[in-house]
């Protein structure tokens, strides 16, 4: 592709569509977050049940991550997004009729398994259709604009799960799913700068190892674990329960809330695109300012006598949101420190991060979730202010360890790049 078709309205048309995909993808990994609470009386489910949905689709999501890079490297990002469009609208659709925990576990891997093939797929789009200056900003805004996905599981998807019911809520995000299949096949395509990558099965080991050896794949990796895990861990499963049951407030205003989310991503997500691509060297100080301040609130709320007040709340959702334009810091990091033909597996391996400290962290919190039940005699309500006080602080651990390695790798990545 010449420089002049970089740039061009064709590539917004080819980035616009893939974003839409994105959007759809979104919506669908977070709409089990907010039916919760109906998935718990739908299938008569503990705490550690309905966190094992999540679980699930999180250890799919996760473990599809270096395979997808893979195909990327190979088939390029249009068939991946299409392939994964059509995986969560058959997820989707298998939930809507499920009526017990093993079809509602099988929806949700179809779910997660089409999940994964978009969001790395979009990001290898951008360098094929845009010049590499626009590219920090437009990797924030990819992120950015996929939280809109968010709002499409917190009040529509919300409202006809409460109004209209379980199946149709689930089919109606189905034929989202399959809507964005189709104008993915019309409309998204690799371009002519387009050149597979194609592995033998020796080739492939020495792939991943190769991404994995260099210490930016590695600081991305800490990086994307350490600011997506909490943010995971709120919107996927534990948030919408927390605030309803732990906090006491109503439903509408739960969701709400969450849409913070949204509004936080949208405007920080340009902004750290801008901060990342002038001030490289600062990446990693501003993922650990962000990590920070997302402890700090966790400590204020959980520790606020009774239920914390609506504005300490509404600062947790700044805070927690500020996680998810961060975590694209760590796709920067693959960028700059991979060659093109192992970028797809780097970003793969970095994309894992957030999604395995995610899965652990909802496991245990549900694990302690039942187990302080069961020492209280499974007497009263399972969700429960206390409760949550001491499940959630698990998250904690998990934060104080990502960090600690992203310092790690941080200092391995600088004398990497001194020696080059």
């Amino acid at each position: 592709m010449s420089q002049a078709q970089l740039n061009s309205p064709k590539s917004w048309l080819v980035f616009g569509f893939a974003i839409l995909a994105y959007i759809s993808a979104i919506s669908q990994r977070t709409s089990f977050g907010v039916a919760g609470i109906q998935a718990t009386e739908r299938f008569d489910a503990s705490a550690q049940i309905l966190a094992t949905f999540s679980v699930v689709q999180l250890v799919v999501y996760a473990g599809a991550q270096v395979p997808v890079g893979l195909l990327l490297d190979k088939f390029g990002p249009r068939i991946l997004i299409t392939c994964g469009a059509l995986l969560m609208a058959a997820g989707q659709a298998f939930l809507a009729i499920s009526v017990n925990v093993p079809m509602g576990l099988a929806g949700r891997v179809m779910v997660g398994m089409g999940d994964a093939m978009v969001f790395v797929s979009v990001l290898k789009l951008l360098p094929l259709w845009f010049s590499g200056s626009r590219i920090p900003v437009l990797t924030q805004l990819t992120g950015t604009f996929g939280q809109l996905g968010q709002l499409i599981s917190l009040f529509p998807f919300h409202m006809i799960l409460l109004g209209v019911g379980w199946s149709a809520a689930f089919s109606i995000m189905s034929g989202f799913a399959f809507a964005t299949f189709i104008t993915t096949i019309a409309f998204v395509r690799n371009g002519k700068n387009w050149n597979g990558h194609g592995a033998g099965e020796q080739e492939t080991g020495s792939r991943i190892s190769q991404a994995w050896k260099q210490p930016g794949t590695r600081l991305g990796f800490w990086t994307h674990f350490s600011t997506a895990f909490m943010i995971n861990t709120f919107m996927m499963t534990w948030g919408y329960p927390f605030l309803v049951e732990g906090q006491g407030i109503d439903g509408a205003l739960a969701s709400g809330l969450m849409a913070v989310f949204v509004v936080v991503a949208i405007v920080l997500g340009p902004i750290l695109g801008a901060l990342t691509a002038r001030h490289a060297s600062q990446r990693s100080n501003i993922a650990l300012s962000i990590v920070g301040s997302i402890l700090a609130l966790w400590a204020a709320v959980l520790l606020w006598p009774g239920q914390a007040p609506l504005w300490i709340l509404v600062l947790l959702m700044v805070a927690i949101a500020a996680g998810g334009p961060a975590s694209v810091i760590g796709f920067d990091f693959a960028r700059t420190f991979n060659p093109p033909r192992v970028l797809g597996t780097a970003t793969g391996l970095v994309n894992t991060g957030g999604f395995i400290g995610a899965f652990v962290t909802i496991y245990v919190i549900g694990f302690i979730m039942d187990m302080l039940h069961k020492a209280n005699g499974s007497v009263g309500e399972l969700y429960n202010l206390p409760a949550f006080r001491v499940a959630l602080s698990f998250q904690f651990v998990m934060a104080l360890l990502g960090m600690a390695f992203m310092v790690i790798e941080r200092r391995k990545a600088r004398r990497f790049l001194a020696e080059q």
